[in-house]
């Protein structure tokens, strides 16, 4: 069955709907830098099944089954995502306020999107999010490059995307140029005003806990974390019923009405 598509911007983009309660705040999912709507595999579902949300899933221009760039990614093209393309792909579905889901990438344009207050944002799940780019990031990415160029890396993202080398190149060239050491999106975390809720590895090989650190010390807002160990960087898939745990409880937590106080009873002297 092909995928859904709109035109966004610079081309058409695929997207998936899933069904749920429109009463309550949408799930969105935000991609990684390799990612698409498949490689989120049954994780989207999972979720909106276990908190009866709605949700929507769609891959980036020149990932997946998405339309091709037509020019070469510079260092601000997270802020791009966040403020150009994710606001009209929510306008024009229908998804207003609401929970973004993000995974690496993913989760950086969320936050510049809260934080660049482009739109109400009901909540953001923020798993292995980048707010600066640690030394650790660039070995990482350094070492995805090795991988690619000697191994059937590309066979394998081809399942997942259109032109898998030009989504791989796209994303590993502009990681290690040499401006993009200096990406670093901190001013923007006091803009985000709604619960946060970090989830990471340990042993994440793109990232330290430095960058969870980040977030919680900057955001005015509540943030929750939930670390887990013996995994990499995709919490949702190396460590799914953890990860679907700590999400369904921050999120059920969201929708508990805050507690008010009853009212003083008042009694006449006499």
């Amino acid at each position: 069955m092909p995928p859904h598509q709109i035109e966004v911007n610079e081309g058409r983009i695929e997207y998936e709907e899933i069904p749920g309660d429109p009463a309550l705040a949408p799930l969105v999912f935000l991609h990684e830098g390799l990612g698409s709507v498949s490689t989120w595999r049954s994780f989207p579902a999972d979720l909106a099944s276990a908190t009866g949300r709605r949700g929507l899933v769609y891959s980036r221009h020149g990932h997946g089954r998405s339309g091709f760039l037509d020019r070469q990614r510079g260092i601000d093209y997270m802020h791009r995502e966040a403020i150009d393309t994710l606001q009209v792909v929510l306008t024009s579905l229908g998804y207003g306020r609401p929970v973004l889901v993000g995974h690496s990438d993913g989760a950086s344009i969320a936050l510049i999107y809260a934080g660049s207050d482009v739109g109400p944002a009901d909540a953001l799940v923020l798993m292995a999010p980048h707010v600066i780019v640690e030394d650790r990031t660039i070995a990482g990415i350094e070492t995805a490059r090795e991988t690619f160029l000697a191994s059937d890396l590309a066979d394998r993202l081809a399942r997942h995307h259109d032109d898998p080398v030009s989504t791989f190149w796209g994303w590993n060239d502009m990681w290690l140029s040499a401006g993009f050491r200096e990406w670093d999106i901190r001013d923007l975390l006091p803009g985000v005003t709604c619960p946060v809720l970090t989830v990471q590895c340990a042993d994440d090989p793109y990232g330290t806990l430095t960058q969870l650190d980040l977030i919680e010390n900057t955001v005015a807002a509540p943030v929750t974390r939930s670390v887990f160990d013996g995994c990499g960087h995709s919490p949702h898939l190396e460590r799914p019923n953890e990860t679907l745990e700590a999400i369904v409880a921050f999120l059920a937590d969201l929708e508990r009405p805050a507690w008010v106080p009853p009212p003083q009873q008042h009694t006449s002297a006499g």
